[in-house]
């Protein structure tokens, strides 16, 4: 990629950013707590809980910073719609495989000083459980040394739940949590601190998914 394009792909991210985020916001009267938590700079991994296909609009209030996502592998089979994606700071991936290659992309986007969201239930989840987790987030940050940012969206599952179509207006709430830094260690990712980090994830993540849960259901109605 070159420096030009990708240069014209941060102008598109800003401008779609401002022109989706922003009625958004009116529609669903998003509020997000915590967002002095997220660092201004250098890479982190973002860990969104997931209940809805609009959570990677929801997660990109968290900063004005392009945030880069994994998304399906069958979303790129369009030019137009890949080229969309990718300008929104999306890169494939294989979900029916050990992609080895996303793996890649996030690290490289990482290692470039990017954030990278990843939802580390997997895959869109239901209820007010945050759980069981995978270990990629937390793999990744061990291996960079970047932090964690737990980040729960609340009331996106009322919007447009699985198997719905059209969305429906509903308040959402976004409460980020405490970032979780990598254990220190000597070039060798343990299994066992992976595991460690998880679980703290899922824990912090699962304490701002019910705040983030209480505070949208609270607005339901106003």
């Amino acid at each position: 990629m070159t420096v030009r394009s990708d240069r014209g792909k941060r102008i598109f991210y800003r401008v779609a950013h401002a022109l989706v985020l922003t009625p958004f916001k009116l529609l669903f009267r998003v509020r997000v707590h915590g967002r002095e938590k997220v660092p201004r700079s250098g890479a982190f991994v973002v860990a969104p809980s997931h209940r809805s296909l609009m959570d990677i609009f929801f997660t990109a209030y968290i900063t004005r910073r392009r945030i880069r996502f994994m998304a399906k592998q069958e979303l790129f089979a369009k030019r137009f719609l890949a080229w969309l994606l990718t300008a929104g700071g999306g890169f494939p991936v294989d979900r029916g495989s050990a992609d080895r290659a996303a793996l890649r992309a996030a690290q490289q986007a990482l290692e470039g000083g990017e954030p990278v969201a990843i939802f580390p239930e997997g895959t869109r989840n239901h209820g007010p459980e945050i759980g069981p987790l995978f270990d990629g987030a937390a793999y990744l940050a061990a291996r960079l040394r970047v932090p964690v940012v737990p980040v729960a969206i609340g009331g996106s599952e009322e919007i447009l739940p699985s198997g719905k179509v059209l969305p429906r207006l509903r308040r959402v709430v976004i409460v980020i949590g405490e970032p979780i830094l990598p254990p220190h260690h000597d070039g060798r990712v343990r299994r066992r601190e992976v595991a460690q980090m998880t679980e703290q994830l899922r824990v912090e993540l699962q304490k701002c998914f019910d705040d983030a849960l209480a505070l949208a259901g609270a607005g339901s109605d106003a």
